[in-house]
């Protein structure tokens, strides 16, 4: 059964994010795959069709809709993900499966590795969701993370700064490309996901009351820039 979680998202200041930052790490364990430093760096590939029908369906706010992202972390090629993520009313549900690093080079080329029937289901549905909808690499976002996780409810707080743009796809898993700042200087993205109930006191602690909701989208975003 599909399960969908909460997500909400909030542009937030250098100030924000400090008094932010401190409560989370008051109240909140580090993310066991962080490194020493409590971050780590994503960066994903996004596709869309020659229409750009992702794009603006983000733009719209069409509901339901789905992106496509082939993702690693930490320029460390050897754990691939490629994602499928839907958003429902307002929630979200994600699925995946791993890539080869050649996979995800055929990918980034703009074409389809072979669909294999000894793949696992989930990554024979993807690849043949990516090929049916005729979708192409469009843009590579990257950006920081400091990630901080709640157990009750499957909390998960993270602080996304330094999001870049670039339309050098080819260029992918090299990370040797172009880089546009997304974002004015200082001001980073919080986001906060849970599955059916978020906990009392983390809403207080991170006065999310206070803050206001943003729709951000990394990928919306990224490519915006570009038009």
């Amino acid at each position: 059964m599909d399960k969908y979680r909460h997500e909400y998202k909030y542009l937030i200041d250098p100030g924000q994010r400090r008094i932010l930052l401190m409560k989370a790490q008051a109240m909140m364990q580090r993310d066991p795959h962080a490194g020493d430093d409590g971050s780590y760096v994503i960066r994903s590939l996004y596709f869309d069709d020659s229409a750009d029908t992702c794009f603006f369906q983000n733009e719209s706010g069409s509901d339901p809709r789905a992106k496509y992202r082939v993702r690693f972390y930490d320029n460390d090629t050897s754990f691939i993900r490629l994602e499928k993520k839907i958003k429902r009313r307002g929630m979200t549900l994600k699925r995946s499966c791993g890539l080869t690093e050649e996979e995800a080079a055929i990918l980034a080329a703009g074409h389809i590795p072979q669909i294999r029937s000894d793949m696992p289901d989930e990554k024979r549905r993807l690849l043949l969701e990516i090929s049916s909808h005729c979708l192409l690499p469009k843009v590579i976002v990257t950006y920081s993370r400091i990630p901080f996780i709640y157990p009750a409810g499957n909390v998960r707080v993270t602080f996304d700064g330094n999001i870049t743009s670039s339309d050098d796809t080819e260029r992918f898993l090299t990370g040797d490309y172009r880089q546009r700042p997304v974002l004015p200087p200082g001001k980073s993205i919080l986001e906060v996901k849970w599955d059916e109930l978020l906990p009392l006191h983390i809403k207080g602690m991170m006065q999310l009351d206070t803050l206001q909701w943003s729709t951000f989208s990394k990928y919306y975003t990224c490519r915006l820039i570009g038009f």
